[in-house]
């Protein structure tokens, strides 16, 4: 019985404000609308990819002066104070109840996959919560300054995480091993089935997962931050072209629509998987 229910999770504008540009602007940098719409977006018009390429104008911001040396140290003590979304840090227990409730051998499990910076998100409040997070890293030299781009978890890359949780490639064990999620696994070795993943997202890099999810029967939830209105429009985008199944604001608060729908929908997975197990006694 595959009893187990994914919960999967970007970060930035989905379960806080972006940790990035909180992060520079906690280091002293001012203008960094500036950094996005030009420094990194002019990476972008020479051919970078969006993730490296905004790693690479902080690595060089730090490097000028602009904003002081990036190092492990600044990016958890930052992790440790960034704001969350209202409602975040009460979801995953309140979630963890709904299951029980349905069905007391269902569980659920939580997990991120996020482009961010994995030195920021590790130190987060809500860290413990998931079971694994996959994210973008830097690497250090020797005085322990970020010097260059060690991961990159975009667009793409992220499936690749959906199919570590699909096959339990899960846990520090799993580390170093890039190659363990080409193997090819079994139905009765699958450990989470996709169509139990439930994906929320907000942004371009998560189209494919939510295409993924939709594709294998799983529910794909859009979010938007409404405080941020220039991109509502391809928030609604995501509606409109059927890569979402649903669309919320970013808000997670006890009684909000966002809250109610994220309950209902592992509340029903739970009650399906026990239907298929035929041990429901609803």
């Amino acid at each position: 019985m595959h009893n187990i229910i994914a919960v999967i999770f970007d970060f930035d504008d989905t379960l806080a404000p972006d940790s990035t540009t909180g992060y520079l602007r906690h280091a002293g940098l001012r203008d960094t609308a500036h950094f996005w719409q030009h420094e990194v977006s002019s990476l972008i018009d020479k051919d970078w990819d969006p993730v490296p390429a905004y790693l690479y104008a902080m690595i060089q911001k730090s490097r000028n002066g602009a904003i002081p040396p990036i190092t492990r140290e600044s990016l958890a003590a930052w992790g440790r104070q960034l704001p969350l979304h209202g409602g975040v840090e009460k979801l995953f227990p309140s979630l963890r109840e709904c299951v029980r409730q349905a069905h007391p051998h269902v569980s659920v499990e939580f997990y991120l996959i996020s482009s961010g910076i994995g030195d920021v998100l590790r130190h987060t409040r809500i860290a413990h919560e998931f079971t694994d997070m996959w994210t973008s890293e830097f690497d250090y030299d020797d005085k322990g300054h970020a010097c260059f781009t060690k991961k990159v978890v975009s667009f793409t890359d992220k499936t690749r995480y959906l199919f570590h949780i699909q096959k339990g490639l899960i846990g520090p064990q799993y580390r170093g091993k890039p190659f363990d999620v080409n193997r090819k696994f079994t139905h009765e070795q699958t450990r989470i089935p996709m169509h139990q993943f439930i994906f929320v997202g907000d942004g371009m890099t998560d189209i494919p997962c939510f295409s993924l999810v939709n594709k294998e029967k799983g529910i794909a939830i859009g979010v938007y931050d409404k405080a941020q209105e220039t991109k509502w429009g391809k928030a609604y985008k995501f509606v409109a072209d059927r890569r979402v199944n649903t669309l919320y604001s970013a808000n997670y608060a006890e009684g909000s629509d966002l809250s109610n729908f994220l309950k209902m929908a592992v509340r029903n997975m739970a009650e399906q998987i026990a239907v298929q197990a035929g041990s429901y006694q609803g």
